[in-house]
């Protein structure tokens, strides 16, 4: 059944693409099972993901933290793509009929041409406000506004297009990581179990290998890993 609903996407992110244009990517991750794909894409040169390239972790952290179940979309957030470009994003939710999610479809809109062009008129017309190669008052009128509504992202990262599952488990984790003063081999079981609480919260444990990767990097098993996840 979420096969034919996925199918029924396929074709709009094909029509999508060709609608709005080169500065939009449109794509089609279908998340019925761990860690989630892309099943289609349109104007892949945006973020350089292809068919088959790993669902993106703020996505599976949005699912984790269930925001489908109070929103059908979220809409104008900002993303970061790989080569840098800052993309205001935003998602629909796609459900069965049991209002359970099989799949995301995701519009990514990169304004950078238009932000080189709106620099380049305003440099000549307002020299003053143009410094460093690009100009204020262009910054702050093409600035991404803020999620509408926000997904729920307790001290996420930016989001980050990555086709390597593992670097983003490791993104994750030194995040969660970065303000420890004990080192890692040193804390407690109740330390760790906070760690595994906020990557859980962040859809690491929805990546495939997210068990095997999280008991190496805080010297346990991965029964340990469960038992803490049991505990939560």
């Amino acid at each position: 059944m979420s096969d034919n609903i996925l199918n029924q996407y396929k074709i709009l992110v094909d029509f999508l693409g060709k609608a709005l244009g080169p500065d939009y990517e449109i794509v089609l991750h279908d998340i019925t099972s761990e860690p989630g794909q892309i099943a289609a894409i349109a104007n892949s040169h945006i973020s350089d993901r292809q068919v088959g390239s790993p669902t993106t972790n703020d996505a599976l952290q949005m699912l984790a933290a269930n925001s489908y179940k109070t929103n059908d979309f979220l809409h104008n957030y900002p993303v970061t793509a790989e080569n840098g470009h800052v993309l205001r994003a935003s998602t629909l939710f796609i459900k069965d009929e049991e209002g359970s999610p099989v799949g995301l479809l995701g519009i990514n809109f990169d304004d950078s041409r238009y932000r080189e062009l709106c620099g380049g008129l305003l440099s000549a017309i307002h020299p003053k406000d143009f410094s460093g190669g690009e100009c204020r008052t262009c910054q702050e009128s093409t600035a991404a506004p803020s999620p509408q509504p926000a997904p729920a992202q307790p001290d996420s990262l930016a989001e980050h297009f990555s086709m390597d599952i593992s670097a983003m488990m490791q993104t994750a984790f030194d995040s969660v990581t970065s303000s420890l003063e004990t080192p890692i081999d040193r804390l407690n079981q109740q330390e760790k179990r906070d760690i595994v609480q906020k990557l859980q919260e962040r859809g690491v444990f929805k990546l495939k290998g997210g068990i095997a990767f999280v008991a190496k990097h805080l010297s346990c098993s991965p029964a340990t890993v469960y038992r803490y996840l049991g505990d939560l």
